[in-house]
């Protein structure tokens, strides 16, 4: 027969309460130090309209049926002439690699300043600060499995995997955090520092050179093959005919 622990009530006031506080007033320093180091980003003119080509390209494949055939032919003429066409006139390459670009470093360091340093710095504060504090009781059964995760700073073998330890608190409080951040901040902020790290991961795969001529073929094939069929095939007389039925 295991007995259960009895957490005392001073460990509410001074350990649970104040990793809450602390990891919500940093995640708020975080957003506004964030806003300040946010750099204007440079758009290239040519990389606008070619993004911009593509859209109406997409626009006029998905909206062909709401105009006529002669018209849509006019459209899909003007993007895909083999010589001076919008879809097939030749663009140079895009060469731009992060690794050169001082712009792109710099923001990464920004943002390695303000995402990992201080979650590396508090968190190692609070490890050091409040060590080997249990702080509250997950209310479901876990597995031993989940000791690893939420009692780091403890080794205890015996101790029920439910209980959450002072360390491991405070990384629930920073991924766990995102509505109160969203709700008093507004969805697009700094602060959500899962959604920092999905940022930068797809921010580095974005900054990858990208060959217009790719996106241009395949948008060009896909306009190629669209099969016109007009929406508004006799629409006056079924008009008419329902203002006929309204009337009687």
């Amino acid at each position: 027969m295991t007995t259960d622990l009895i957490v005392d009530s001073q460990i509410r006031v001074w350990v649970f309460l104040p990793i809450v506080v602390i990891t919500f007033l940093v995640g708020i320093l975080r957003h506004y130090f964030s806003i300040l180091l946010a750099s204007q980003k440079k758009v290239e003119t040519q990389q606008l309209q070619d993004s911009q080509l593509i859209i109406r390209a997409r626009m006029l494949r998905e909206n062909a049926k709401y105009i006529p055939k002669s018209a849509f032919l006019v459209r899909k003429h003007a993007f895909n002439k083999e010589e001076d066409g919008y879809l097939t006139q030749k663009r140079p390459a895009m060469t731009q690699n992060m690794m050169t670009d001082p712009s792109m470093m710099t923001d990464m360091l920004k943002g390695n300043l303000t995402n990992v340093l201080p979650m590396i710095v508090i968190g190692g504060w609070i490890n050091w600060m409040f060590s080997g504090f249990i702080t509250t009781k997950v209310p479901f059964p876990l597995t031993l499995r989940f000791k690893s995760m939420l009692q780091r700073g403890i080794e205890l073998s015996h101790l029920d995997a439910s209980w959450v330890s002072s360390a491991s608190w405070y990384f629930l409080n920073v991924f766990g955090l995102r509505s109160i951040y969203a709700l008093v901040l507004g969805e697009n902020n700094a602060a959500d520092q899962s959604r920092q790290m999905q940022d930068q991961m797809s921010g580095a795969a974005m900054a990858m050179p990208q060959d217009p001529k790719v996106a241009f073929k395949a948008e060009w094939e896909a306009l190629e093959i669209v099969d016109h069929q007009w929406a508004l095939v006799d629409v006056e007389t079924k008009l008419l005919g329902d203002e006929k039925l309204k009337v009687e």
